[in-house]
């Protein structure tokens, strides 16, 4: 995405997926222009994706303009139907949808958990919208209450929530059609226009309140939806070697964990040397969610992209340590592990085997096989995926007859509940020569 031209009270960005995000020249273009949201371009979208799929080189900023343009178009097309929206609501929307995702860390999702425990991306990017508030004198206080679901006298209607996070919103819309683009995977394809063009809000009777709702001629669009999402997650978000460089970089932060807490004992080197001070300032310490009202902690990780964590791994390629200096270099080289999915490789040895083997590889390489250092090169783990859930809010259908039935419930719906459930498939990952030891 590049910037273009400013025309009039907007400025306007070329976006290959969605044609040109106009940006208003008001606090939305200012909250654009500050570090929080430039750093997002610094982040790509897809963690470790770019190293399976050539083009996804895409960036979390690209995604921001394109839920925040998508939030747009959203509200446009439900005014033109009649609902109702002051202009400060639907200026706190399109900054709600703008900084939803200013809380993700670099390599996005890989290493969400892995800088400050227990902490996930959105409560990063709720502390990041309260700070910034704060520098804008509470001009995003409208934008939070829609961040947080709020609602109540003189706060932003409850659905405006729907559109940032519900099951179906602006966020999965945009990164479904935008990572589809990227990555060359047509199954991921959605008819975004269709579906924001069906969207309506009206009063739920059952649930005693306002509520988005899609027009029964957009369910099929909806279904497609659904079902775009669950082959994407499956063929790219949970790709089996995307899945494998995950497991290698959060390896690579373990050793160097165990280097920095003294776990090693003797064998420790000093992993600060050439390596980024912004990384190792998380690395070094136990940050958690208590840790998210410290301005040292929240600034630090404003400074901190997908490029410190690239410098610190090209400095330890070449640490004393052979275990650090080993996993670096595979996931620089992309020489990545063999994932094999539990439920569909009936070669996989049995677990205390292929310990067995890992074990024999590193003393073949000159790497003593604790249990420690096996654990860096072997793992087991179960990834999960759920398309629909009926226990949350769900999808309302608005039929012809004006009444509101829940999309699992629609006759005739092509989307069956196991197309739509909760998927678990386990997996377990090594070195590939390693499996070819007897």
């Amino acid at each position: 995405m590049s910037d273009t031209s400013v025309i009039g009270r907007f400025k306007l960005f070329s976006d290959p997926v969605h044609g040109f995000v106009s940006v208003p020249k008001d606090l939305i273009l200012d909250l654009v222009q500050t570090p929080e949201v430039q750093r997002l371009r610094r982040i790509r979208q897809l963690g470790v994706g770019h190293m399976v799929f050539p083009g996804a080189e895409h960036s979390r900023f690209g995604h921001a303009l394109g839920a925040m343009a998508l939030m747009h178009d959203a509200l446009v097309s439900l005014r033109e139907k009649g609902t109702e929206l002051t202009a400060e609501d639907v200026q706190a929307a399109l900054i709600a949808a703008l900084l939803h995702d200013v809380g993700h860390g670099p390599f996005s999702h890989t290493l969400e958990h892995s800088l400050l425990s227990g902490t996930r991306h959105e409560d990063l990017s709720r502390a990041l919208i309260l700070r910034l508030n704060n520098r804008f004198d509470g001009a995003l206080s409208r934008a939070l209450a829609i961040f947080d679901g709020e609602c109540g006298t003189n706060l932003p209607p409850a659905w405006l929530h729907s559109l940032l996070s519900s099951q179906l919103d602006m966020d999965r819309l945009d990164y479904l059609r935008r990572d589809s683009y990227y990555t060359g995977v047509v199954e991921g394809s959605v008819g975004v226009g269709r579906i924001i063009r069906t969207l309506r809000v009206v009063h739920d009777d059952r649930l005693g309140r306002n509520r988005l709702v899609v027009e029964a001629k957009g369910r099929y669009a909806v279904e497609n939806f659904l079902l775009s999402r669950r082959l994407m997650y499956w063929q790219v978000y949970l790709h089996k070697t995307v899945l494998s460089g995950d497991f290698l970089l959060k390896s690579i932060i373990g050793r160097v964990r165990d280097h920095l807490g003294g776990a090693l004992g003797q064998e420790g080197v000093d992993v600060a040397a050439g390596a980024s001070t912004r990384f190792l300032f998380f690395l070094d310490s136990d940050f958690g969610a208590g840790d998210l009202t410290t301005s040292a902690v929240l600034s630090a990780f404003v400074d901190l992209d997908d490029t410190d964590i690239i410098f610190s791994l090209k400095a330890w390629c070449t640490a004393r340590d052979p275990v650090l200096a080993h996993l670096c270099q595979r996931f620089l080289t992309r020489d990545f592990f063999r994932v094999s999915f539990l439920d569909e490789d009936d070669d996989v040895p049995a677990a205390h085997e292929l310990r067995d083997q890992v074990a024999s590889w590193l003393r073949a390489n000159g790497i003593t096989d604790s249990e420690r250092n096996v654990a860096h090169f072997l793992g087991t783990e179960t990834t999960r995926h759920e398309a629909y859930s009926t226990d949350r809010d769900g999808i309302g259908i608005l039929r012809r007859d004006g009444q509101v039935e829940e999309l699992a419930d629609v006759a005739g719906s092509v989307m069956q509940l196991d197309t739509w459930a909760r998927k678990e498939r386990s997996w377990v990952c090594c070195p590939k020569e390693a499996l070819s030891r007897s």
